[in-house]
C-alpha cells in the first residue's frame, strides 16, 4: 500500500552517489522531493553528493542492492550498476547480479510500497545493431557470452522482470535505455571515450583512437538526460516504456577527438588501436517515442556541453 501520512513525496535513488545519480538527486532535491539516496559506492563516490549532504530532506545509505532493502518510499530510480566497460568487466559475476538481483529487489520493493518504479537501462540492448538509428522497437544484436555481455545482458534481463512484474503484478513501471551521456562528475578514469579524450587532450598525450575513427556515438549532456528522466517518471501510468533518451546527433570518434584537441588548446597527437571485442560500430537513437509522448528532446549542443566538462576535468590535471 501507498504512504499516506506526508505531504513530502519519498524518492530512493540507487546508485545516487554515481555521474547520472547524483545530478538526479540535485533536480529532485530542487523540485522538494525527499531522497534517500543508496549506494555500495563501488564506482560512485560521496565527493558528488558534497552539495546535497546538509540538506534536510537528503539522506544517504551505504547498501548493495544485491541484497534486500526495506524502506519506505514513493518513488524508486533503478540506476545502481557500473556503466563502464572498465568497471563492469572488472567483476563481471557481481556486474550481472546486480543488474539481475537488483532488479527483482527493487521490484519486490516497490510491489510491497506500491511504489512507481524508474529501471535505467541502456542502448547497449542493441549491441552492435543492424538498424541505424536504433528504435525501441528494434531488438538488438547482442552477444551473450562476450565481454560486454555481464552488461548487456544483464539490463536486457532487467527490461524482461521490469515487463513481467507489469504485466502479473500491474506495477507501475517506467524504463528508460540511455545511450552516450557525459558531462561534469564523470570519473575521470572511467574509460569511456568523452573522459578519456578530455584526459589526454588536457596532458597533451596521444589520444587513442580504436580503429579508424569511423564509428560513430551521440553524446547526450547530463542536464537533458535527466530533464529526460523526471518526464518519463511523471508521465501517465500507461506510458510504460523503453523508452530511448540521448541525443540523435551522431559524431564520429575522430571528430570527438579533434573537437577535444581544439576546446583544450591541446598539442596532442592521435594514434589508433585495434578495436576490442564487441564494440559497437555505430550507436544513434531514435527519440521519436520520446518526442512524442514525454514532449523531450535534448537542448544542449555537444560543443557547449563538452566545454562544461573540460572545466570541471581540468581539476584532475
Amino acid at each position: 500500500m501507498k504512504r499516506s501520512y506526508s505531504a513530502r513525496r519519498r524518492v530512493l535513488v540507487t546508485g545516487g552517489a554515481g555521474f547520472l545519480g547524483s545530478h538526479l538527486i540535485g533536480k529532485l532535491l530542487e523540485r522538494g522531493d525527499e531522497v534517500l539516496c543508496v549506494d555500495n559506492l563501488f564506482t560512485g563516490t560521496r565527493d558528488n553528493l558534497i552539495d546535497y549532504r546538509d540538506h534536510p530532506h537528503f539522506e544517504f545509505m551505504r547498501h548493495d542492492i544485491t541484497w534486500p532493502l526495506y524502506v519506505e518510499v514513493d518513488q524508486i530510480y533503478n540506476l545502481a550498476c557500473p556503466a563502464s566497460p572498465i568497471h563492469y568487466q572488472h567483476d563481471p559475476v557481481q556486474t550481472t547480479k546486480t543488474s539481475v538481483l537488483g532488479a527483482i529487489n527493487m521490484l519486490g520493493l516497490a510491489k510491497r510500497c506500491g511504489a512507481r518504479i524508474f529501471q535505467a537501462s541502456t542502448s547497449e540492448v542493441y549491441g552492435d545493431p543492424h538498424v541505424h538509428p536504433q528504435p525501441e522497437g528494434y531488438w538488438g544484436n547482442v552477444n551473450p557470452i562476450g565481454p560486454r555481455s555481464c552488461y548487456d545482458e544483464g539490463k536486457r534481463c532487467a527490461e524482461t522482470l521490469f515487463f513481467d512484474y507489469h504485466r502479473q503484478h500491474g506495477m507501475e513501471i517506467k524504463v528508460v535505455r540511455i545511450f552516450n551521456t557525459y558531462g561534469p562528475r564523470m570519473h575521470p578514469a572511467d574509460g569511456r571515450v568523452v573522459s578519456n579524450f578530455i584526459m589526454q587532450a588536457l596532458r597533451n598525450e596521444p589520444i587513442t583512437i580504436y580503429g579508424d575513427g569511423s564509428q560513430t556515438r551521440s553524446f547526450c549532456y547530463v542536464d537533458d538526460l535527466i530533464a529526460g528522466f523526471i518526464k518519463l517518471m511523471d508521465s501517465p501510468p500507461e506510458v510504460t516504456g523503453p523508452v530511448n533518451i540521448g541525443n540523435p546527433s551522431e559524431f564520429t570518434m575522430l571528430q570527438l577527438a579533434e573537437m577535444a584537441i581544439r576546446q583544450t588548446g591541446s598539442t596532442s597527437e592521435i594514434v589508433r588501436l585495434p578495436l576490442p571485442a564487441d564494440d559497437p560500430k555505430q550507436r544513434q537513437p531514435d527519440i521519436s517515442v520520446a518526442r512524442e509522448k514525454l514532449g523531450w528532446e535534448p537542448t544542449i549542443p555537444l560543443e557547449q556541453g563538452l566545454a562544461r566538462t573540460i572545466d570541471y576535468f581540468r581539476r584532475f590535471v
